[in-house]
């Protein structure tokens, strides 16, 4: 937010909008959660932006701690989020929790691409992982790849397909969502929605309950809350 629209107060609240209040900043670090990007890739998935908006927002967000510019072994320029970036994960699952409360719009978009399912399923997972868990899963959202990985206590959600991976689940983004938010049972979402191979023995199993523990946890808090 620039210094003239900032609300210069001491309570934290406020600070923290001082950073991330600004229209399009929040669903930026959201997209980030799934691993650094290109400009290109932020400005396919947040459909409506303007080039020149997310140029003045990816700045804000740098200046601000939150971001930074990094490049890739072939020189192309990708912004990824910092320590204090990540700590956003927690605030994007609450606003998550929050909206599934809300009835969507009457016309709801399609995002340009699906790194918005990221930061939630790693910190829903991350909430009802058990210690000393490993697994290395290749999720493929209407055929987008992501990595889950799980090792301890600690997940990860990145975009990209992993090497190897242990068992492959493949489903559709709609479903996906509506298990989420409680309009679909996720034993009604894996028998109807899902496709699932483990490629080392009883992976499957692993993955499915974890998954599903994952969302009674977003029911439960969403509930609760």
């Amino acid at each position: 937010m620039t210094a003239a629209r900032r609300y210069r107060l001491l309570c934290p609240i406020a600070r923290a909008l001082d950073a991330v209040g600004d229209r399009w900043s929040l669903l930026i670090l959201r997209d980030l959660h799934a691993g650094p990007a290109r400009f290109t890739d932020l400005l396919t998935g947040l459909r409506g932006i303007a080039s020149n908006l997310l140029t003045d927002r990816l700045q804000q967000l740098a200046e601000d701690g939150l971001i930074d510019k990094q490049r890739s072994d072939y020189g192309v320029v990708l912004y990824a989020l910092t320590d204090l970036g990540e700590q956003t994960d927690v605030l994007l699952f609450e606003l998550a929790l929050f909206g599934g409360l809300l009835p969507p719009d009457a016309e709801p978009r399609r995002p340009g691409n699906l790194r918005t399912i990221a930061v939630t399923l790693k910190v829903a997972c991350q909430r009802v992982v058990t210690s000393g868990s490993t697994l290395l899963a290749a999720l493929q959202v209407d055929g987008e790849p992501f990595t889950l990985r799980v090792r301890g206590a600690r997940v990860e959600v990145r975009s990209g397909a992993p090497e190897a991976p242990e068992v492959t689940l493949k489903t559709a983004y709609e479903p996906m969502v509506a298990a989420g938010d409680g309009r679909l049972s996720f034993e009604d979402f894996v028998a109807q929605h899902v496709e699932i191979t483990a490629h080392k023995p009883g992976k499957d199993l692993i993955l499915t309950d974890l998954l599903g523990r994952a969302v009674a946890e977003i029911r439960v808090a969403s509930a609760s809350g």
